[in-house]
């Protein structure tokens, strides 16, 4: 009778999977209650920010219970990538949707019914087939993951039909946990999970909302894309962002406008190709330093944890969207920014668009509730942190210290009667203007269109020559969001019933001055913004951090993977810092696992050393504890070591294990280069990862080994009969070329 397992027992094997794994010395904030809870086979929903590690909250509870982990995932687009990056952890991971053909799909599922899977990504539509659920009935599932489970319910920010569905799950599935994640979502769009997925009296896991390394920052719309030029040009030159725009005619314009400016900008929405949306898609996760203009469709599930700044350039629709979007900066922890610029018409076309949509009544209610919050927060004179965080019922007195209005508080003034004369401007004119018509009546300017409204006859003409035209569309705009006034159709403005009062002396209004700041104060800020933008390693450190990072782009293209999959700019960062002078030292860096480290430890390793003067060299572990750690770990590097349960077996779903058998050391350079040429052409081909072609250890032997005949490849390191079959003849072809026949 096996022993029963006690909650440290759990606790002990899941810090050990994700040490071994992840090359994470510690879970983070609640994450170990969480996987606990999931790993015991409780229910659980999980609400934790855009980077706060919510993949872990199933990816280790997937490796520890029996069976397969099934992630339900809303974007097939993206869970080639979600599972590439699981492959080089060395976890048995595959996909499951409408891009796989039928033989693909046939593997697959075999694969699931025969156990050889530690987790499978199905879309929501594949899942709810009446052919999937059998099939999963009939498979050994260690729970459901249902990511951005927001889209269950109808008052989310993006609602997916097919996720309202899943409660089919519970009821066909009532044994097997579920765990519902989340970055964003409100009271009511939690219930709505709880009921939908059947969650009532599940654990429920509320992180943090506080992303403390972006900084928040809006501004007034005045040259949108000279502003967000001037922006990436002093802050983020050479860093990957995400701009969002409304339209897809502005995200086009923006695109080409920013490479014609020699940023590397590429556009994506829902009406390129999706031939042309998959090549922005992989430029932007492969290459460094790309930035893509997106409409709001882009970058959920996307898990770039370098993205340095996200830009709107048109305002969100809601305070969610607003969170989520901007929580796809900085997922490595690294100082990051948040940066917006909107004007009156963003206001006037959002709360047009709300007010026109055919949603119900109580719908429209409270979507305009969301607007307005997300208005209140663009219009702050306090900390905008603090009231992000209040949205989503996290309090905290202290300004962050990380925001604009905490670094330059703006001043704050009562405007009662400025705003009484703009309120008076739009009545006397019939509540029908927009926003430059009434300047000009308040300036009293005696334009064609006032003159012949007979508008320079109204008490309201010229009462404001004692301001300038920015200050009045400052105010305006104010008074819009604030919803003292409104816009109808055309743009025209009318007085509301929340304007009376006003009107009337009863309450008065404190508004925010819209003055610009001196050039030079400026210059400054953007400066020390700059600093604080950028990946924060010093100027020694510089060489070495761009020497790893060109290494692993190189890496990341010949495996056909993100730059991040190898290594994440944070754990770049760690080996700078730490210039680790062996395997065991470089084992204890965050995000170095026992797979990345005899995958990858030797290169940088030799990377270290080619950078390292003796006096930045960093001392070791002690002798003792060292020297004992080192022999081990060099072992698996050569690969001596037995494989460990989370290292697959090769198959068309996971990365094959080192060889045990330590390769010749005599490899010939001309047949390795021509074998990784090889490697890329067949990672083209096939679209397999250059990993799951052979591993950089089978191409060793093979180059010492150089066999001409497919007879000579029978028993080399990795080089069983499938991969004989798929690739032998080529991999002897290209040995002949270089050597003759």
């Amino acid at each position: 009778m096996p022993a029963v397992q006690t909650p440290a027992d759990t606790d002990a094997r899941a810090l050990e999977t994700l040490s071994r794994v992840w090359g994470y010395a510690a879970f983070r904030d609640v994450q170990a209650d969480i996987v606990r809870t999931v790993v015991e086979g409780q229910n659980a929903l999980v609400l934790m920010p855009t980077g706060g590690g919510k993949s872990l909250c199933y990816q280790v509870p997937s490796l520890l219970r029996p069976g397969t982990g099934i992630v339900v995932s809303p974007l097939i687009a993206l869970m080639k990538d979600q599972v590439d990056a699981l492959r080089q952890f060395g976890v048995r991971a595959a996909f499951l949707n409408s891009s796989l053909d039928l033989q693909s799909v046939r593997e697959v599922e075999a694969a699931l019914l025969a156990g050889e899977l530690d987790m499978l990504y199905v879309a929501p539509e594949r899942l709810l087939l009446p052919r999937t659920l059998d099939l999963l009935e009939r498979a050994p599932v260690a729970l459901f993951a249902i990511d951005e489970a927001h889209c269950v319910s109808q008052w989310g920010h993006d609602f997916r039909p097919e996720y309202g569905q899943l409660g089919v799950l519970p009821r066909r599935f009532p044994d097997i946990p579920r765990v519902a994640l989340t970055a964003t979502a409100d009271d009511r769009t939690r219930a709505d999970i709880l009921r939908v997925l059947e969650l009532r009296g599940a654990a429920q896991f509320i992180s943090s909302f506080d992303r403390p390394n972006i900084q928040y920052r809006v501004a007034n719309k005045e040259g949108p894309k000279t502003q967000l030029l001037d922006f990436i040009h002093a802050e983020h030159r050479g860093d990957a962002g995400i701009v969002y725009c409304l339209s897809r005619k502005s995200v086009e314009g923006t695109a080409q406008w920013l490479a014609t400016q020699g940023i590397d900008a590429v556009p994506y929405h829902a009406g390129l190709s999706p031939r042309e949306r998959s090549h922005a898609q992989e430029r932007f996760l492969n290459d460094e330093g790309v930035v893509v203009v997106a409409t709001v469709a882009f970058g959920m599930g996307i898990d770039k944890p370098n993205v340095r700044f996200v830009a709107h350039l048109d305002l969100p629709k809601s305070m969610e969207g607003y969170y989520q979007e901007t929580g796809r900066a900085g997922r490595d922890g690294l100082p990051s920014t948040a940066w917006m610029v909107y004007g009156l018409a963003d206001v006037v076309n959002v709360k047009r668009m709300l007010s026109q949509s055919d949603a119900p009544e109580d719908v429209k209610r409270v979507e305009a509730a969301k607007l307005d919050a997300l208005l209140t927060y663009c219009e702050a004179a306090t900390c905008r942190r603090n009231l992000l965080l209040a949205y989503f019922g996290e309090e905290r007195s202290e300004p962050c210290g990380n925001c604009d209005i905490c670094l330059n508080p703006p001043r704050v003034r009562d405007a009662t009667r400025e705003a009484q004369m703009a309120l008076s401007a739009a009545i006397r004119t019939g509540n029908r203007f927009g926003a430059a018509h009434l300047t000009d009546v308040l300036l009293g300017q005696p334009t064609e269109k006032v003159v012949g409204m007979g508008h320079h006859l109204l008490p309201t003409f010229g009462v404001g020559k004692g301001h300038d035209e920015k200050m009045w569309r400052g105010l305006i705009r104010q008074l819009v969001s604030l919803g003292h006034l409104s816009a109808g159709e055309h743009h025209g403005l009318s007085a509301t019933g929340k304007s009376r009062a006003l009107l009337k002396g009863e309450t008065t209004l404190m508004l925010r001055e819209d003055s610009l700041l001196p050039r030079e104060r400026v210059k400054k800020r953007d400066r020390d913004a700059s600093r604080s933008g950028r990946a924060p390693v010093d100027s020694h450190d510089a060489p070495l951090f761009e020497a790893l990072r060109a290494w692993r782009l190189q890496l990341a293209r010949e495996r056909a993977v993100p730059p991040y999959a190898i290594f994440s700019d944070a754990t770049l960062k760690a080996i700078c810092e730490l210039r680790p002078g062996s395997a065991a030292t470089l084992g204890t860096v965050s995000g170095v696992g026992q797979r990345k480290l005899a995958e990858y430890g030797e290169d940088v390793l030799n990377i270290v050393r080619e950078h390292s003067g003796s006096e930045r060299a960093r001392p070791t572990l002690p002798a003792e504890r060292g020297a004992r750690e080192n022999s081990a770990v060099l072992g698996l590097l050569r690969g001596r070591e037995e494989r460990t349960p989370v290292q697959p077996a090769p198959s068309l779903f996971s990365a094959p294990t080192p060889a045990k058998d330590t390769p010749p050391a005599t490899a010939n350079p001309e047949v390795a280069e021509a074998l990784r040429e090889l490697r890329r052409e067949l990672t083209r081909e096939t679209g397999h990862s250059a990993f799951v072609i052979f591993p950089n250890a089978t191409l060793d032997a093979l180059a010492a080994a150089s066999p001409r005949s497919l007879a000579e490849l029978e028993g080399l390191p990795g080089m069983g009969p499938k991969r004989i079959e798929n690739y032998g003849e080529r991999i002897v072809d290209a040995v002949r070329t270089v050597l003759g026949a």
